[in-house]
């Protein structure tokens, strides 16, 4: 069991999952806080890091493509106090940090877990019934439905024509996109039967998003949506999820067969190791981190 407690929140490590529960800092956002506890099989990782700073570092899950709904449909563009996969480790407890990126490397390695995307969510994604207010406008969903209600800050061409109540079946997509500078963003909801696009200002089936503190809980109805329609890696399924994750998926990659020897420590069944290891860094598939963490671990068995 590896366990790093910090305000920022608390990570445990059992072999198979990543616990991440967030902590009551300041620092830590309303979509952290609303989220809470998140379990990460092992085979949903794509790699671990931990940068270290002058007065805290930074530990950081980076998940494998398709893995969760959140992280589909935000795209990498969630700020640090929203991203649930970030943590900020206190510069005297860079050593639990560096220990916890070394047991979750090594079970990585160990169990031979792909780099590639997956064709299916391996997690859940946000807790339903879900209701969030902000920018225009509160969306509900409860699995089945999606429902869009209006404030005072409504435009007025989109408040006149009332609530709008969309169904799962007829959603086609979901777009996501944060509020930057003096852009504002939004959360959509693309119809099958719908018309043409609108700016998100006059569009009955979005909320227009302007800044404010509660604005990244939309993303957490947004993934809530999208962990219930078609994956977008599967095949045959067309992307469920625009602007976010629109870039071509490669092929997936096998993971390198690094895994150290399972069982009798033999000297011979090192040194091959260490050299799958050299041609595997050399070939770039293993980073100079990965190669350097990798290759202690088998020289301590030796």
């Amino acid at each position: 069991m590896a366990e790093i407690i910090q305000k920022d929140g608390t990570w445990t490590f059992d072999g198979d999952t990543v616990r991440i529960v967030p902590g009551s800092d300041r620092s830590v956002g309303l979509l952290r806080q609303s989220l809470g506890e998140v379990a990460v099989p092992l085979r949903a990782l794509g790699g671990i890091s931990f940068e270290p700073g002058k007065k805290a570092g930074r530990l950081r899950l980076r998940l494998r493509d398709g893995a969760d709904p959140l992280l589909q449909i935000t795209g990498g563009r969630l700020d640090d106090g929203s991203d649930p996969y970030r943590l900020s480790v206190e510069s005297d407890r860079s050593g639990v940090a560096e220990y916890f990126v070394d047991e979750v490397r090594h079970a990585l390695l160990l169990e031979q877990v792909e780099t590639g995307p997956l064709d299916a969510y391996l997690l859940p994604g946000p807790a339903l019934p879900i209701t969030v207010g902000a920018g225009d406008g509160t969306a509900t969903f409860d699995g089945d439905r999606i429902r869009l209600e209006w404030n005072w800050k409504t435009d007025e061409s989109k408040a006149s024509g009332g609530s709008r109540t969309l169904a799962l079946a007829d959603v086609q997509a979901v777009e996501w996109l944060p509020a930057a500078g003096l852009e504002n963003g939004y959360v959509r909801f693309v119809l099958s039967k719908g018309a043409g696009r609108v700016p998100p200002k006059y569009d009955p089936h979005a909320v227009e998003l302007w800044g404010f503190r509660k604005d990244p809980l939309m993303a957490l109805v947004a993934a809530a949506v999208v962990a219930r329609l078609p994956h977008p890696y599967a095949a045959g399924d067309s992307a469920a999820v625009t602007g976010a994750a629109s870039a071509p998926v490669p092929a997936p990659v096998p993971a390198p067969a690094a895994a150290l020897p399972p069982s009798g420590d033999d000297h011979d069944a090192l040194l091959r190791r260490l050299r799958e290891l050299g041609e595997l860094h050399q070939a770039g598939i293993l980073t100079d981190d990965e190669f350097s963490t990798t290759k202690a671990a088998v020289l301590k068995r030796m």
